[in-house]
């Protein structure tokens, strides 16, 4: 089964690595700027309206417009008032002035305003003619075949500068970019924006203005000659049409425009008004409406000036662009949930589309972005379809193997009731439901267990414990029953250690390799000795383990006292008996040896002691076992006839004892006997090891919830180190010092079990030489143990 399994999860990482590289393989393929062109050029026009920007202070434009066309009457004007215009601008001393009118033919009813033209133009020294190409149907990288068309050669020869005025239309017809190099293959034109630019800048710099060399063969030439194409670069618009300070024509030759409108700038001059000219659509265009072209002549010049300079990106930049999207959609797919997987697509899509946008601010490269968008959007349909199928068949694999091994029971779906997917549902239902029962049951069965029970994992997290191991590991009955879950097991018996080596029973080490042992034994923190039961189960990938510990505290107790038991009949009670045999024997042997009456106070003492350590032992064993009989008492009074039956004893020991303290009542609920004697044990104690002309000091007070019986001697004391063997039974610490006391050890033993049994506790204070102070604290009120 744990082979089938893995087969299944390689199968599924294979098909899914299969259907990633797919998927990555359609973003390469779509990648290139030239697929995808309707959506990329979409993103793309938005991204060039994130690009506005003022206009330029050094661009003006002088239109030929509808209200100067309604003035001068029909075009084309009398090239006078083309010269009348360039002598009014280049009196306010521009940088360049692009005269964005083609002059290719002489005009026949006016010749001596061709003269007039020229020499203003030459006159001038700063204007840019255009040159166009003719039967200009378009041009791609490629090139093609074709003639320029130039000024009339009196007018190239006085211009500055020539140029050419040529976009790159793509397929939908929009102006997006041109080639800034065009014409002859020899020897191509620069773009009119830079024959400005080369009019404007000192010759020091370098930039120097491009005329042709022998323009009257150029002209002559009607032969088609290859025309090159060279520096795509794509248009970044500063902003919309009208975007440039512009001027009427008719205003300029008028006179009513500023003193200063032309200064230091660069003018184009060019057609603007309804149906005359070039008129182009722009990514930056609202509607349907128009860009003339002397004003895409502008805005190219204003990208130059500005340094904003657009370009497509390389075929491998923008294929890694819609790449590493789509791989790190795969990857959250791969590793997170549907719902994370689902917001990690759409905000990759996002930041996707905002990079297309502002990376070409940045990078000056301009992206095309929608095969990594199409890529995104079909990354999660594609992962959602294949989890789906796996998720199907695999239920539907799990479910069979179930029925087969007789664990599940499931009905048979009637004939058309609900799709597929339905009836898989109800099925995995119906399944999931039996589970929870059996686990329910389990769990149940696993509470009402009276030993700690421990389900683990391979790892030592548990998995269930029942409530006899929350009440072991000390947490309180009102704990959720899955309190211990999830946490070590390793932590939570940490304590539980072999008492030989001190070594830990449960470790790390031990659980990874499956090394437990079946049984083991060891005591905790608490000083109980546990035995720890392991037994290993296997689920599809690891063992796990269920932990049960017994506790044998109580019996090893009951060995304990047994040992004791047969040490003290073995012993202590054997010891007088035997004395008294001795005496006797020996009186038979040597008779008249010693005095009658000797010898019968002997034996008599002998007797008393055997009588006393088996009467000892009785009622030890009766304060360990009985049921008490708990009734209300003053503990006052017990106090007083505890000190007045050990009169006696005090007298003759020559020992006062004294009772400091003591309140008129002090109620409490006990078993009036056993405190007596419990009592009775510690002032006995107390008298005996007392030094003559000693003082023994009782006392009784309230301490919150508690009375505190307390009785002081001025006694050897206890060496701190002895303390804890106090109520040991048979444990006496002053045998070698007082070897004169008689006893075998069980009276402090019972007083400490009487004391317990009350729900009080056990109090010693004493230093070596110093004497001792022992406190009974009994609760106000007690029940029986």
């Amino acid at each position: 089964m744990l082979k089938a399994a893995r087969t299944r999860a390689q199968q599924r990482r294979f098909e899914w690595t299969l259907l990633a590289l797919a998927l990555l393989a359609l973003v390469a393929w779509l990648s290139p700027p030239g697929q995808l062109a309707g959506p990329n050029h979409l993103i793309q026009d938005l991204g060039l309206r994130a690009l506005a920007r003022p206009p330029h202070p050094d661009i003006v434009l002088v239109a030929v417009d509808d209200r100067s066309i309604a003035t001068i009457g029909r075009w084309p004007w009398r090239r006078a008032l083309h010269a009348q215009l360039l002598e009014a601008i280049s009196a306010q001393q521009p940088q360049a002035i692009g005269l964005d009118i083609l002059f290719s033919e002489a005009d026949a009813d006016y010749p001596l305003d061709d003269a007039l033209l020229a020499q203003a133009i030459a006159a001038s020294h700063r204007v840019a003619l255009p040159v166009l190409q003719r039967n200009y149907a378009g041009l791609s990288a490629g090139g093609s075949e074709g003639m320029s068309e130039l000024p009339l050669d009196m007018f190239a020869q006085a211009a500055a500068a020539l140029g050419h005025v040529h976009v790159a239309p793509d397929g939908d017809g929009v102006v997006r970019g041109l080639y800034l190099q065009e014409g002859p293959a020899d020897a191509p034109w620069s773009h009119l924006s830079q024959a400005l630019q080369c009019i404007a800048q000192p010759p020091a710099q370098g930039c120097k203005p491009q005329a042709p060399s022998d323009p009257a063969s150029a002209l002559g030439n009607s032969t088609p000659a290859p025309w090159a194409v060279r520096q795509h670069e794509l248009i970044a618009y500063a902003g919309g049409p009208a975007h440039y300070p512009t001027y009427s024509y008719i205003d300029v030759l008028r006179g009513q425009v500023p003193s200063s409108a032309f200064r230091g700038k660069y003018v184009l001059v060019g057609a603007a008004a309804s149906g005359l000219g070039d008129m182009f659509a722009t990514p930056v265009s609202s509607g349907s409406r128009l860009m003339p072209g002397v004003e895409v002549v502008a805005h190219v010049l204003d990208s130059h000036l500005a340094q904003v300079r657009l370009q497509t990106a390389p075929t491998a930049a923008n294929i890694a662009f819609n790449l590493v999207p789509v791989a790190a959609a795969l990857l959250a797919l791969l590793v997170t949930g549907p719902l994370a997987a689902l917001l990690t697509s759409a905000g990759l899509a996002l930041v996707t589309l905002l990079l297309s946008m502002l990376l070409p601010a940045w990078t000056g490269w301009q992206f095309a972005p929608a095969a990594a968008l199409l890529g995104l959007v079909l990354a999660y349909p594609l992962w959602s379809w294949r989890r789906l199928s796996a998720a199907a068949q695999f239920l539907r694999t799990e479910i069979e193997h179930l029925q087969r091994e007789g664990m599940l029971v499931l009905k048979t779906p009637t004939a058309g009731t609900g799709d597929f997917l339905e009836r898989r549902i109800n099925a995995v239902e119906s399944a999931s439901r039996q589970l929870r029962d059996l686990h329910q049951f389990v769990s149940t069965s696993l509470q009402q267990l009276p030993s700690p029970n421990f389900v683990c994992d391979a790892q030592g997290r548990i998995l269930l414990a029942n409530l006899a191991a929350q009440r072991h590991t000390g947490l309180g009955a009102f704990e959720p029953p899955s309190a211990l879950q999830g946490k070590p097991i390793t932590q939570v018996l940490h304590d539980l250690q072999d008492p030989r080596t001190q070594e830990p029973l449960i470790t790390q080490d031990k659980l990874r390799s499956g090394q437990l042992p079946a049984q083991s034994e060891g005591q905790d923190g608490q000083s109980r000795n546990l035995l720890m039961l392991c037994k290993p189960f296997t689920d599809f990938a690891n063992v796990g383990w269920l932990i049960t510990l017994v506790d044998m505290t109580e019996i090893r107790r009951a060995l304990q006292q047994r040992d004791q038991a047969l040490h003290f009949i073995s012993h202590d009670i054997r010891a007088p008996n035997a004395s008294i045999l001795t005496l006797l024997e020996m009186q038979r042997a040597y008779p008249g040896r010693m005095p009658a009456d000797t010898l019968m106070q002997r034996i008599e003492r002998y007797a008393q002691a055997s009588l006393g350590m088996a009467e000892n032992f009785v009622r030890l064993a009766s304060a360990q076992t009985q049921e008490y009989r708990m009734a209300p008492l003053d503990l006052v009074a017990v106090l007083n006839e505890t000190v007045d039956d050990a009169w006696a004893l005090a007298s003759e020991r020559d020992v006062q004892v004294t009772l400091q303290s003591l309140p008129d009542t002090a109620p409490c609920l006990g078993d009036r006997a056993l405190l007596c004697r419990a009592v009775a044990n510690v002032l006995n104690n107390a008298i005996k090891y007392s030094p003559e002309n000693g003082v023994v000091q009782c006392s009784l007070q309230a301490r919150g919830t508690h009375w505190v019986l307390a009785v002081r001697d001025e006694g050897p004391g206890i060496a701190p180190g002895q303390q804890d063997r106090l109520f040991a039974p048979f444990a006496r610490l002053h045998d070698q010092s007082h070897p004169h006391i008689s006893g075998v050890g069980l009276g402090l033993a019972l007083v400490h079990t009487v004391v317990q049994r009350h729900g009080g506790s056990l109090e010693v204070e004493s230093e070596e030489g110093r004497g001792a102070e022992f406190r009974l604290v009994l609760p106000l009120e007690s029940h029986t143990a």
